[in-house]
């Protein structure tokens, strides 16, 4: 309510784009940045012990595409994120930067050391051409290893405090915050998903530059066995992790959120495919073992399209992941604390007594009267539906009450007036209505004019701000 709302009609008021542009993030920082770099620093280190160049060579080839998409996609991705979420959910991220100011800061500057630590691994690789200098080089990417690590570790005490505070709801406490009792289970989950994401990833880049060709014909095959072998042993024991830590974060979210992980995993439209979907996880988990089976029985049997299926395979289940978490926490954004809508809970009973319109800053109308009811109906969506839901579009209004009443039949202004009001109720991923009975009903004669005259709501980066006089601007 203290920001004017940037919004995209078309697009449920922008939560797809914060959405796509982390789920593109976190697919890139944790196979590439957190688990590949350190299993290409262990190669490097390999090498120079057993005298193997074609492993060191293999190694620094392998770095120049994760160096790439790192330091471009990658980068791109992470500031992404903060624009996004600075631009369609300030109320949030505001609330975010004040508890973890410090963690955050911590962040900031691991992740300048982060980028150094890249630009100087990768740049010098080949001029490290002395025993003395390839020890140091190689002290550089295990150095890089720990701060992406590390860079993660962090990010993911914010995640899965927005899940479950749990002490800080009491204490306020920035450890509390930090320490959140999903923390640990997260970290060991997607530590272990990174490094078997990054093994896969590795093994399937290697297959490219290992062909048998000239007149060293055979070396190609030899080094490809080595790598193939090392790694299934990275698959194996990491799909390990990843099962048990997996179990034990399923185990500490709150039952509230675990009742809709139905709705999180496959929208309301495909929730009854639960089943199916679980029995398409368990065959993820079992295309994972096999190839890390196959990789230490005989590698030369393996061939590199095969690859491509635990690849998509670890791609898709960690961008479904991200998409069931973020939805599974609904009716919040912050756990027990504030509501997707921007509302915090100790403030619900207040507005819904005293009026959401009342305390709102960027309004035109901060009351409900027969005259402007279209029109504070429409300042009241954008204030308490507009994070989620779109007007035409994407989760659209329209769309809903449609489906609510069928196509051609009247919409009742009183069931939808009831509904509104109560549909937390039946809808748990739904936050409370957070306005009073008047402006219930104001919302509900917006959306019957969108019914009879559908446009597209415009945000404040189009329409302007606006700001309703108060009585004394008035007088």
């Amino acid at each position: 309510m203290d920001f004017p709302t940037f919004y995209m009609d078309h697009l449920a008021g922008g939560r797809l784009i914060i959405g796509l542009i982390a789920s593109v993030h976190v697919l890139i920082n944790h196979p590439l940045a957190v688990g590949a770099y350190p299993l290409l620093a262990w190669m490097e280190w390999w090498a120079h012990k057993h005298n193997r160049p074609d492993v060191d060579h293999l190694a620094y080839r392998i770095t120049f595409i994760v160096f790439i998409v790192t330091t471009t996609v990658g980068a791109m991705t992470g500031v992404g994120i903060w624009l996004s979420t600075s631009l369609f959910a300030p109320f949030a991220i505001g609330s975010l930067l004040r508890v973890f100011f410090w963690g955050w800061f911590m962040e900031w500057l691991v992740f300048i050391s982060e980028v150094a630590l890249i630009m100087w691994w990768f740049l010098t690789w080949k001029k490290a051409d002395t025993p003395e200098k390839k020890r140091k080089h190689i002290k550089v990417g295990v150095a890089l290893s720990i701060m992406s690590w590390i860079t993660m570790a962090l990010i993911v005490a914010v995640l899965g405090f927005m899940m479950k505070p749990g002490e800080w709801n009491q204490t306020r406490a920035f450890w509390d915050a930090m320490t959140n009792p999903l923390y640990a289970p997260q970290l060991g989950f997607r530590t272990c998903f990174a490094f078997m994401t990054g093994a896969v990833f590795l093994w399937f880049a290697s297959f490219f530059f290992t062909r048998n060709k000239g007149p060293h014909w055979g070396e190609g095959t030899r080094l490809r066995h080595w790598i193939v072998y090392r790694l299934s042993h990275v698959v194996l024991v990491s799909l390990l992790g990843t099962f048990l830590f997996g179990t034990w974060y399923w185990n500490a979210v709150p039952d509230t959120m675990k009742a809709n992980s139905s709705v999180a995993l496959l929208t309301q439209e495909f929730m009854n495919w639960h089943g199916q979907f679980q029995s398409l996880l368990g065959w993820t988990i079992i295309a994972f073992l096999v190839v890390g089976i196959g990789g230490l029985g005989n590698s030369f049997m393996v061939p590199r399209w095969a690859l491509l299926i635990p690849s998509f395979l670890g791609i898709w289940l960690l961008g479904h992941f991200e998409r069931a978490r973020e939805f599974m926490r609904k009716p919040w954004v912050i756990g027990e604390y504030m509501y997707s809508n921007g509302v915090h809970k100790d403030e619900l009973a207040f507005l819904q007594s005293e009026g959401l319109l009342k305390h709102a800053t960027y309004v035109r109308h901060h009351d409900v009267t027969d005259a402007n009811k279209v029109e504070a109906g429409q300042d009241i969506f954008m204030l308490a539906c507009s994070r989620c839901h779109s007007t035409t579009g994407l989760n659209g209004m329209i769309e809903k009450f449609t489906a609510m009443y069928g196509a051609g039949k009247p919409w009742d202004t009183a069931g939808m007036v009831l509904f509104i009001k109560g549909m937390h109720q039946t809808r748990t991923f739904m936050p409370p209505f957070p306005g009073n009975d008047r402006e219930a009903e104001a919302l509900v004669a917006y959306i019957q004019q969108l019914k009879e005259n559908p446009e597209s709501l415009q945000g404040a980066q189009s329409a302007g701000i606006v700001v309703a006089p108060t009585a004394g601007d008035q007088q």
